[in-house]
């Protein structure tokens, strides 16, 4: 099988790491099948998609809506990077699962509008599955509604006429996507797990994701949680695009 690319934008190791951790093992591969790539740590390399089963774009502390003034010179020089990237990919169809700071990256980029309406705190939501999101191949059998993982400033307000809304939440219309038949972003994370999240209140207890007071609290509540669905769409989108 072709590896798969994780272009990773975490400049916090601990956390990138981690992201990293769960990708393998919920995807089922070994590090020799998923090549990272750290944007924030310096140029992307060319890069030769023949070599490459898929991409996947990870979380990010970024928001590609913050006003360009507000960006340091590493996260523009990310999203102009990553921009000519998703232009190849999108023309191409080529297999795509952005998390997260992927559903932004790739919304921007296919003309949706994204800002901070349908924000939602660091926890878990429940995720209803669309008319749509139970045809296609990644979420075929899965339940109408499962838990999954969030904490996200931004989202997703509106979509372009050509992307398919697969799944929603209560307070977040476009939890998941899709552009042409291979290009996927979710705003939940699949990937994570509750090792994962408490990785990440630590991580960024001071992002202004919550109150830095209440990180232990949120934690405990955490601690107990089952969230094994969104795993699934992950270890699907490998099963279905390894080759």
């Amino acid at each position: 099988m072709k590896p798969f690319l994780l272009l990773a934008c975490r400049p916090e190791d601990a956390a990138g790491d981690d992201e990293y951790r769960a990708f393998l093992e919920y995807g089922g591969l070994h590090e020799r099948d998923l090549h990272r790539v750290r944007m924030e740590a310096g140029p992307v390399p060319e890069l030769d998609l023949d070599r490459y089963s898929g991409v996947f774009l990870g979380g990010s502390p970024f928001n590609s809506s913050d006003p360009e003034e507000r960006k340091s010179a590493v996260q523009r020089r990310v999203e102009a990077e990553l921009g000519a990237v998703l232009d190849r990919l999108v023309q191409l169809d080529f297999p795509f699962l952005g998390a997260c700071y992927g559903i932004g990256s790739l919304g921007r980029h296919q003309g949706a509008v994204v800002d901070r309406t349908f924000g939602e705190p660091i926890g878990a939501v429940e995720v209803t599955v669309s008319a749509a999101g139970r045809e296609d191949p990644l979420l075929r059998g899965l339940p109408a509604s499962f838990p999954a993982f969030v904490g996200h400033k931004e989202a997703v307000r509106q979509l372009p006429a050509h992307a398919v809304v697969l799944a929603s939440s209560a307070a977040c219309p476009v939890q998941m996507f899709r552009v042409r038949q291979n290009l996927y972003a979710t705003q939940f994370h699949p990937e994570l797990d509750v090792e994962g999240i408490l990785t990440r209140i630590d991580v960024y207890r001071h992002a202004g994701y919550f109150p830095p007071e209440e990180a232990d609290a949120l934690k405990e509540s955490l601690r107990p949680l089952e969230v094994e669905v969104p795993k699934r769409i992950l270890s699907a989108f490998v099963a279905r695009y390894g080759r």
